[in-house]
């Protein structure tokens, strides 16, 4: 058997990054994609968020692409959100997701830094946040990423 880390951040935003996360009702969200990722022998290392995005961290199965899993992640967690009604407003993702790989050495900083999202956007807006990340790994901003 192979051993494997993968460790991958992706950020999820609501549709036109509207506050449609019923915060009551996140738990229920968490646990839905921890999951949706279990039964793809994914291993959650952190989720958390405010009502208009989710941080997840997650240490991906070899067999399965970054790509992949965020479409799945999406599309499974809008039906899921829809049907369950716990959401009324949810309107559905955006169509663009933000994935980032990190290191082993990343995976503490990564972890409290989800932990401490409700603080975190006190101070800072969403739109800022992503802005720094996709800055700090080195990737170009295109506004269109905010859809």
């Amino acid at each position: 058997m192979s051993t494997t880390l993968s460790l991958c951040h992706f950020v999820f935003n609501t549709y036109c990054r509207r506050m449609t996360i019923n915060p009551a009702n996140e738990e229920a969200l968490y646990r839905f994609f921890w999951r949706v990722l279990h039964e793809r022998r994914c291993k959650l290392l952190r989720i958390g968020g405010i009502p208009n995005h989710i941080h997840v961290f997650v240490d991906i199965h070899p067999g399965i692409s970054m790509s992949s899993l965020a479409g799945e992640l999406k599309r499974l967690s809008t039906l899921w959100m829809k049907q369950s009604l716990l959401f009324p407003e949810f309107e559905g993702w955006g169509r663009e997701y933000f994935g980032f790989s990190k290191s082993l050495s990343d995976k503490n900083t990564v972890i409290e830094y989800i932990k401490n999202q409700k603080e975190h956007h006190r101070i800072v807006t969403y739109e800022d946040e992503i802005k720094e990340l996709v800055s700090e790994e080195g990737l170009d901003w295109q506004d269109y990423l905010l859809t």
